[in-house]
């Protein structure tokens, strides 16, 4: 049985204590890290300054590439989305957006998922497995390979932890991915510049807020009330809105950090007058560190009981919230022509498949 695995998914401190438990000098690890996030290497033989026994070791040991391109779809915007088929044969999907302050990669961290939103493409495959730290980071290095290729000096500078699955359900993984990709050493991407989001794992969020980490905190909320939210997502049942507002409050007095809110606004569903009030009620102890990202609602096929808000409705619920001292926004589309909601790239391949 192969058990070799992605080095991507080793910190330097594992890549150190492994490379010591096999007779090798620490500084080996510096070495092949450098060779890795900094040369960004694609094979072991090009590291050069590596003696032959360490290189056999990695080799034996370790893959460097596990991710293979299937499908890259290129915006009118310059969002890029990428269909990677995994060693076992599964696919997953990873997006490199840009903005005006850098260029921000959202990574999926589980094959399919079992949140079971009922406006999500993400959740129409149920969850099969999750994804190991190194099959994270390596969404990321495919894409710095993509820029690297492209010859204009640019770089992965932003991470959005919101692709397929539910991080936290994907807890220790999704850690050691953030510790790899933030080493000042490696890839350096700021922990202000990473946004974990999750659906309210109310526990795990506690375990969250006990990390000592900079990252940013996003909530999928999308409802005020509990009898609506459990109606949209079914995770509602197990952490009702009193849960995870207990949990938020325990991160908040911790960290002292900004949390957003997201909230897709579905027609006639929760984008009314009433449930802006609601919103702002149920924040308003915590509005001056809370976010509400509005999400203008990308229609699936497979979900179509929703449509998108109208325009005049989301200005309301804009205004109410405002109105009310909660500072909020309209997030930007980006991607729109090429499948933009998360999962839909996915389910339409494995339909052909199937």
């Amino acid at each position: 049985m192969n058990k070799k695995k992605s080095i991507y998914g080793l910190t330097k401190t594992q890549m150190m204590e492994w490379l010591e438990a096999q007779g090798q000098k620490k500084f080996r690890a510096k070495q092949v890290w450098d060779w890795l996030y900094k040369k960004r290497v694609k094979s072991f033989p090009e590291m050069h300054n590596l003696n032959q026994e360490c290189l056999t070791l990695l080799e034996e040991n370790f893959y460097i590439e596990t991710l293979e391109e299937e499908i890259k779809q290129e915006s009118k915007d310059g969002t890029i989305k990428f269909l990677f088929k995994l060693a076992d044969g599964n696919l997953i999907e990873t997006v490199l957006m840009r903005f005006s302050y850098g260029l921000s990669v959202c990574v999926t961290t589980q094959v399919g998922c079992n949140i079971g939103c009922t406006f999500c493409a993400s959740g129409l495959l149920k969850k099969n497995r999750d994804l190991s730290s190194g099959e994270i980071v390596e969404q990321i290095m495919k894409v710095q390979h993509h820029l690297d290729e492209q010859g204009k000096d640019e770089r992965v500078s932003h991470i959005v932890v919101m692709g397929i699955g539910e991080p936290f359900d994907n807890y220790d993984n999704t850690m050691d991915f953030v510790r790899v990709v933030n080493d000042q050493q490696g890839l350096s991407i700021g922990a202000r510049h990473i946004t974990i989001s999750t659906s309210g794992l109310a526990h795990k969020i506690r375990t969250f807020a006990d990390e000592d980490l900079q990252v940013n905190l996003a909530v999928s909320l999308h409802a005020p009330n509990d009898e609506l939210r459990t109606r949209i997502m079914k995770i509602n049942k197990a952490f009702p809105i009193k849960k995870v507002m207990d949990s938020i409050d325990y991160y908040l007095e911790n960290n002292n950090r900004r949390i957003t809110f997201e909230y897709i606004l579905l027609k006639g569903v929760n984008d009314h007058k009433e449930e802006a009030l609601q919103l702002a009620k149920l924040l308003k102890n915590k509005k001056h560190l809370s976010y509400v990202n509005l999400i203008p609602y990308n229609p699936v096929a497979e979900h179509n009981q929703y449509d998108r808000s109208e325009k005049e409705a989301i200005l309301t619920f804009y205004e109410t919230l405002l109105n009310a001292g909660i500072k909020c926004g309209v997030r930007v589309e980006q991607g729109s022509d090429i499948d933009a909601a998360c999962g839909q790239l996915r389910s339409k391949q494995m339909k052909k498949v199937n």
